[in-house]
């Protein structure tokens, strides 16, 4: 079986939908309330499981009941955790607003005991880096930790994946440790400072990326698709009405992660993650919306 391997953070997902986000000092009310499980690097390790990729997490969690529901997640996604129970911390939690009318998110996360992942923890699961097809990491977690685990994956030709989010000033160096970045339109600006909109923005963009040291880059660019430098648009998959979009990013990403840990090229890998993100808007939440191999492949 092809192993992934990723570095990041798990949060319990606080999800409200309104008609709007209330202005400061008012209070409206809601239409639901949802708690789930949630976290860049959990959802990803999520998505890939579900895609038949043998995946591990590294992470830190409080001893509480988010830290339950996190174990409770990864047991029955398949995914295997290597964490730090922390007992004078707290397990991460993000307060999600969802706008009713078009499933748009804004987010605040607090990362707990996520906030302390350091480069010894890396360290220590130095092995179990190395042992990978794929290794993937985002900017949840501190960078110091982020970046070692890069550098613990390039010395074994492991196949790197940075999904830089959310968006943040990389230290010198750091792109070039990747294979692939997968930034959307946001976080390609942030860090190129090229605005995002179309084909050819995006292949500007791109080339600027690669120059930073990026193997390849890949945007992903929502309702167009994923632009994949050296070959274009992949389009978006329309799965059915879209219900929310938090956590399609992870989608994506994960299954990316599972297809080229599979030897898969990076085209269809790129297929691949956005035939799962375009299922997983389709269905609330985060982790609980990532669809199986067998749903994925029915409409690949």
């Amino acid at each position: 079986m092809s192993r992934v391997v990723i570095l990041g953070v798990f949060v319990a997902d606080t999800a409200y939908r309104a008609d709007r986000m209330p202005k400061m000092g008012e209070t409206i009310m809601g239409k639901s309330f949802a708690l789930g499980p949630g976290g860049k690097g959990s959802n990803q390790a999520v998505a890939s499981a579900r895609l038949g990729a043998e995946t591990h997490l590294i992470s830190r969690l409080g001893q509480d009941d988010f830290g339950r529901l996190a174990l409770e997640t990864w047991r029955a996604a398949g995914v295997t955790p290597h964490v730090i129970q922390m007992a004078d911390s707290y397990t991460g939690a993000a307060h999600i607003f969802i706008e009713e009318s078009t499933g748009n998110n804004a987010i605040i996360i607090a990362p707990g005991a996520a906030a302390f992942i350091s480069g010894q923890d890396v360290q220590a699961q130095a092995d179990l880096i190395q042992s990978a097809d794929v290794f993937v990491t985002q900017l949840e977690q501190p960078m110091d930790a982020a970046v070692r685990a890069l550098e613990i994956a390039r010395t074994a030709n492991v196949v790197t994946v940075l999904n830089p989010a959310p968006a943040a000033e990389l230290p010198p160096g750091m792109l070039a440790l990747c294979d692939y970045i997968t930034p959307n339109e946001t976080e390609c600006e942030a860090l190129t400072g090229i605005a995002v909109t179309d084909a050819r923005s995006a292949q500007k963009a791109c080339d600027t990326l690669s120059e930073m040291g990026v193997g390849r880059p890949i945007i992903t660019m929502g309702e167009q698709g994923a632009y994949l430098a050296g070959h274009g648009f992949v389009p978006a998959v329309h799965a059915g009405p879209v219900v929310e979009t938090t956590g399609a990013g992870d989608a994506f990403n994960g299954a990316f992660a599972a297809a080229l840990s599979e030897g898969k090229s990076a085209e269809v890998a790129v297929h691949y993650g956005c035939v799962t993100a375009g299922i997983s808007v389709t269905r609330p939440g985060t982790a609980p919306a990532m669809p199986t191999r067998a749903e994925v492949e029915a409409l690949l």
